[in-house]
């Protein structure tokens, strides 16, 4: 196993654990000295996000505590996703969230052709388990056909290796911008004068402050671009587009899920390795209170026509499964409490866990506490699901 591939198993393996993957016992229990009681939870600077005003754009967006559900069978065949299907599947998602007449009236509420759309997938599975490329080439067919063009669209991810790996790339999408944090350039992640490449591409005038800290050796440190207590923004979304369109995989991390709020969360700043042991919840919902990301992102669409229900956030494929679903909103924590309720149902059938109550207390914090951040409905009586 090469170095690359251990870190990804090994930070995958990380963020499993601070979840709660000890399914009825705090993740505490399992470290030496643990006392029975909880620490205390490291200071963040959230307050300070919390006091920039919202925009008409804020999340939840313009339909708070709605969820559309859309099943198709026939959307994966012989394992791989089918873009004829998922087109129609987004299709009927856009209609029924927005209730327009048509497509191009749907998109229009979002995006318009004068502004930069960045599309953030997921892409830390591979060619196994990535948001897939019929789900991500559907937005971009249906975007096109509502007048955005080619040339404003942005596909975005942390790290530019698994962009490539995954396949996001300009052979696959030819006149889409292929836009990362970490990236490599003559198969160096420096520069001549020594610096770190990705150091141009992050936005010291945000950052997520968090009283923790970890080294970091030589390898690992190109994949976190800095150490301290500073996590600092993406140029991407705070410079680059104007707005977001967040396209997750359905995927668990122990006995929480993976959606929307992480792959934000963890996917839009730097130094995130020393976030997953006492602040995984707190990352997820705080770093998406920050106006790059709660004012810009104006659409979610959970990728769940091929997804996993246990071993994530990485691919193991022993746990791979097809929900044949995908999940469309303006609200995140909806989102992400709807597919809550798909992957813990499917880990409770598979025999991973023997109920929805070992979940709650660690699966639901961060949808708990995005919810006090006024960034949508986690209390699952109030969310409006729509399926087909």
């Amino acid at each position: 196993m090469d170095r690359r591939k251990f870190f990804r198993i090994a930070s995958a393996t990380g963020a499993g654990l601070a979840a709660g993957s000890l399914v009825g016992k705090p993740f505490a229990a399992a470290m030496p000295g643990w006392s029975g009681q909880q620490p205390a939870k490291p200071a963040t600077n959230i307050e300070e996000a919390l006091k920039i005003p919202r925009t008409k754009n804020s999340m939840p967006g313009l339909y708070p505590g709605k969820v559309v559900k859309i099943f198709n069978p026939d959307s994966v065949v012989n394992e791989t996703p089918v873009e004829s299907v998922a087109y129609d599947m987004l299709a009927q998602s856009m209609l029924l969230l927005t209730g327009a007449s048509n497509l191009k009236k749907a998109w229009r509420q979002f995006v318009g052709p004068k502004e930069i759309i960045g599309l953030k997938v997921n892409p830390i599975g591979g060619t196994l388990l990535s948001t897939s490329h019929a789900v991500v080439k559907s937005v971009i067919k249906q975007m096109e056909e509502a007048g955005i063009p080619k040339k404003n669209i942005v596909i975005w991810d942390r790290r530019g290796l698994q962009l490539e790996e995954a396949g996001f790339n300009a052979q696959n999408y030819p006149g889409i911008k292929m836009l990362s944090t970490e990236y490599q350039e003559n198969g160096s992640y420096y520069g001549a004068d020594g610096k770190l490449l990705s150091e141009h591409r992050i936005d010291k005038d945000w950052y997520y402050w968090a009283d923790c800290e970890q080294e970091y050796d030589d390898y690992t440190l190109p994949f976190m671009v800095n150490g301290g207590k500073y996590s600092y923004f993406s140029k991407v979304c705070t410079q680059e587009v104007d707005k977001i369109i967040n396209i997750p995989i359905m995927k668990n991390a122990g006995a929480a899920v993976t959606l929307c709020l992480k792959n934000l969360g963890f996917g839009v700043i730097t130094n995130t390795s020393r976030l997953h042991r006492d602040l995984w919840a707190e990352t997820c919902a705080q770093v998406c209170a920050f106006p790059p990301i709660r004012d810009k992102v104006v659409l979610h669409i959970a990728d769940g026509l091929i997804g996993c229900y246990d071993g994530g956030p990485g691919a193991n494929p022993q746990f791979i499964c097809q929900y044949n679903t995908i999940l469309v909103g303006t609200d995140p924590v909806a989102v992400d409490r709807i597919g809550h309720e798909i992957i813990i149902g499917r880990r409770i059938a598979e025999g991973r866990q023997q109920s929805q109550q070992e979940a709650a207390p660690r699966g639901l914090a961060k949808l708990q506490l995005a919810q006090e951040y006024g960034l949508g409905v986690a209390d699952i009586d109030k969310i409006q699901l729509i399926e087909n």
